[in-house]
């Protein structure tokens, strides 16, 4: 994952949780419900990037035996 699709993913996060927390100030419980779901989803790319450069230590193929 490059700096700018990390970034993006941070913003889409700080964007899905300040949306998530309108609605919860305002009893708008679709605006929670859409906010909680673009945090999880920018929160799980992340993690899944984070997972590929971890896997993705060039020895592809060489289990631990």
């Amino acid at each position: 994952m490059s700096v700018f699709d990390k970034a993006k993913a941070k913003a889409e996060e700080l964007l899905g949780r300040a949306e998530q927390v309108y609605g919860e100030s305002h009893g708008d419980a679709a605006a929670t419900i859409d906010g909680e779901a673009r945090r999880l989803e920018a929160e799980a790319e992340e993690e899944r990037a984070d997972r590929d450069r971890r896997d993705d230590d060039g020895l592809a193929g060489a289990g631990a035996h």
